[in-house]
């Protein structure tokens, strides 16, 4: 746990109570300020995983403590625009509650075989959602002539619209385990168990009970 990359991914969650503090200094500084904190602690997301592989340094601590700092970093960020009026609260739900879904079925497939990858589109879904955040955290405090809430609450219709179709991909993988699981209940619940096989003559002493 002690180590440069797990401090810089604690250092997202201890960014939070800043970013939040900074919406309640006045335009533009507040506004710069809170895009200097969330910008810094984004930086850090890449740095992290980098010097991880780097210094041989991965854990399994690591891996279960980045996305869960990112997701807060970036649910902070969409609650505190959304408070603000700063940010269309549909597509803030949108994001925040297919979050919540797909944590949840990665947690149901943490001990199975497999989980839930992360997909090309997903990525671009990631990218979406910060400049969004970025865009918005600037708000009317952006250069003249460049209409940047607009553009802001753009990509964050898209991430929101690409949020949902990795969702529904990521169902259909879990619903791939979940029918997996129900066959091999039935299977179990088919097949007589290893001690009255064993009383059968027919049984074939060669054959595997183990499932």
């Amino acid at each position: 746990m002690r180590n440069l990359p797990n401090i810089l991914t604690l250092s997202r969650i201890g960014a939070i109570p800043f970013l939040v503090g900074a919406f309640y200094i006045g335009a533009p500084a507040g506004n710069w300020i809170a895009l200097g904190i969330f910008a810094l602690a984004a930086l850090t997301d890449l740095v992290d995983g980098y010097l991880a592989r780097a210094q041989g340094v991965t854990s399994a601590f690591g891996r279960a403590l980045d996305p869960i700092a990112d997701k807060l970093l970036v649910a902070a960020a969409l609650l505190m625009l959304t408070a603000f009026e700063r940010a269309p609260v549909i597509a803030v739900i949108l994001i925040l509650s297919r979050e919540l879904l797909i944590a949840g079925l990665r947690k149901w497939l943490a001990g199975r075989a497999s989980g839930l990858p992360v997909s090309r589109l997903a990525k671009w879904k990631t990218a979406s959602q910060m400049l969004a955040v970025a865009l918005l955290l600037i708000g009317t405090s952006g250069p003249s002539g460049i209409p940047v809430v607009p553009l802001g609450e753009a990509f964050l219709w898209l991430a929101a619209l690409l949020t949902w179709i990795t969702a529904f991909g990521y169902l259909r993988i879990a619903g791939k385990h979940l029918s997996g699981d129900g066959a091999e209940a039935r299977s179990s619940v088919a097949q007589p168990s290893a001690a009255s096989r064993a009383t059968e003559p027919t049984a074939s002493e060669g054959e595997d009970t183990r499932r």
